[in-house]
């Protein structure tokens, strides 16, 4: 069987993390055993990958998510208005405070 060079550098990075079967695995490291070049390349890499990689959320995953958003907005907001009531609390006390001090002298 032969395959195009182009195929197996397509793989390479797969290869080299680890994220191919053992089929693929051993098919990748028999063509290198042909392609010098090619094998020198891949032991010269230093492929690694990053340490947050990204997963995809289960349905409850993304329930949970939804609902901890939800939780957040709703105090942001509960928080957001006691600071403008106290806001307003205080100025128009302090209206009624300087009118009736103002009254008294």
């Amino acid at each position: 069987m032969n395959i195009p060079r182009t195929i197996i550098v397509d793989l390479l990075p797969l290869y080299l993390a680890g994220e191919v079967s053992q089929e693929t695995r051993e098919f990748v490291e028999q063509y290198l055993q042909t392609d010098p070049e090619l094998a020198a390349l891949a032991e010269q890499s230093d492929f690694e990958l990053p340490g947050d990689v990204p997963m995809l959320l289960t349905k409850e995953d993304q329930m949970k998510a939804l609902d901890d958003a939800k939780r957040y907005a709703f105090w942001r907001t509960v928080i957001l208005a006691a600071l403008a009531s106290f806001m307003v609390l205080a100025l128009v006390g302090g209206v009624i405070f300087v009118l009736v001090f103002r009254t008294l002298y």
